[in-house]
């Protein structure tokens, strides 16, 4: 390759280089080694977080995440602290061995650990037999969350038997076309004469939580494509894209979907804490609220491609607003179910704005006294609009000690 890209004189040169495929793969193993000690020399500096997964991959073979949250140079660092091959039963007791390992081989230790965040799994949260149970054991001063992505995701899935349905069959006629090789050479060449903006469909899996509405989108924006390409193959999928209600159907599914892929990725945000990522969840509470008592009166302005297909086929409101609301009231029951109203959302308000916030008569006295001297401190006030919330926290650590914020997932 350096023969050919440089000339002979720089292969030759290239050669005199004593670089085995042995060396460069101990170099490798070296730099891997310096990052992994890095990493825990900064953890073992104060308090951290940990996130725990534990999943099967293609391999059935089941596979334990750990990711950590530690504060370093007076920021937040969110990194994969390791992973690792559950070989035992993955019950919550193999989980704990697998993780105290862990940590005793890199010298950290459960008292520095404050939070664990879990997928909310008899495995990770039972009382008896569970990890919650077992780390308590050891820490008992840990707290355990149920992480709010995943909880989010099990609140979407709600869907009654008819939009299922819909979903299945978008799931077949991409199939139909994806599975086959020539199918998809045929259907690109097909939209690539039509003048298409896209010239393939999408695959969906459960694994990839944001691909039901990517995949519908796209199904929809090509419904015309796929129409073509099915009658020419003489399919009988082709009959719902002929359907108009069967096509609003599919219109809707892609554009909800479309507006929880958008509040999931808003989730996931660097340095995202429980306060914020809350917040988000209950403005969409509230939308779909809103979204509900709109459509019952018609109005579908909100889904405008949904609008239009409507207007342009003249269908009639009153059949397709029956199952938007079907769907969007037992939506708006799961997002409630795991996410329940908070009985007193105000009393972290000292917390999120520590210069402004007047009432603080659940805090101890102590504490009490030490928000008194942070907030008369001038200095900290004009540097808290251009820091982030954990940044301002993570400086005044050391100085109010009884202000310590909890760094949790």
């Amino acid at each position: 390759m350096s023969q050919i890209m440089h000339g002979d004189k720089q292969a030759q040169e290239l050669k005199a280089v004593p670089l085995s495929d042995g060396t460069i793969s101990r170099r490798i193993t070296e730099m891997a080694q310096d990052i992994k000690s890095q990493l825990t020399d900064r953890v073992k500096r104060g308090k951290y977080a940990l996130q725990l997964d534990e999943s099967i991959d293609v391999a059935n073979s089941a596979q334990l995440l750990v990711f950590v949250r530690y504060s370093f140079d007076g920021k937040l660092h969110e990194d994969m602290r390791f992973c690792t091959t559950l070989s035992a039963k993955c019950t919550g007791e193999d989980i704990f061995t697998e993780i105290d390992k862990k940590m005793k081989e890199e010298g950290l230790s459960w008292d520095e650990c404050i939070s664990v965040c879990t997928d909310g799994a008899a495995a990770m949260l039972g009382k008896n037999k569970g990890l919650k149970a077992r780390v308590v054991q050891v820490a008992p001063h840990i707290n355990f969350t149920h992480c709010i992505i995943h909880r989010e995701v099990l609140a979407s899935k709600s869907l009654d038997p008819e939009l299922k349905t819909v979903l299945e069959s978008a799931t077949k006629i991409v199939n139909h076309i994806k599975s086959r090789p020539l199918n998809t050479r045929l259907f690109a060449a097909l939209c690539n004469e039509m003048g298409s903006e896209h010239q393939s469909l999408l695959f969906h899996t459960e694994v990839r939580w944001l691909s039901r509405g990517n995949v519908l989108r796209r199904l929809f924006e090509l419904r015309d494509e796929v129409r073509l390409f099915l009658l020419e193959h003489g399919s009988h999928l082709a009959a719902h894209l002929t359907d108009p209600d069967w096509l609003t159907r599919l219109a809707y599914l892609a554009y909800i979907f479309d507006k929880l892929n958008g509040l999931n990725t808003s989730l996931q945000v660097e340095n995202a804490n429980i306060m914020s990522l809350n917040d988000k969840i209950n403005a969409f509470k509230r939308k779909l609220d809103r979204w509900s008592a709109r459509v019952k009166t018609g109005c579908f302005d909100m889904f405008p491609e949904l609008e239009e297909f409507m207007e342009e086929n003249d269908l009639c409101v009153n059949t397709v607003k029956g199952y938007i609301t079907m769907h969007l009231q037992p939506l708006l029951e799961h997002f409630i179910k795991f996410f329940p109203e908070e009985t007193a959302p105000e009393k972290y308000d000292w917390i999120r704005s520590p210069f402004t916030v007047t009432s603080t008569h659940r805090l101890s006295s102590d504490i009490e006294d030490a928000l008194v001297e942070l907030s008369s401190d001038r200095t900290l006030k004009s540097a808290f609009n251009s820091k982030m919330l954990a940044e301002i926290w993570i400086s005044v650590e050391n100085i109010h000690s009884f202000l310590r914020l909890r760094l949790t997932f």
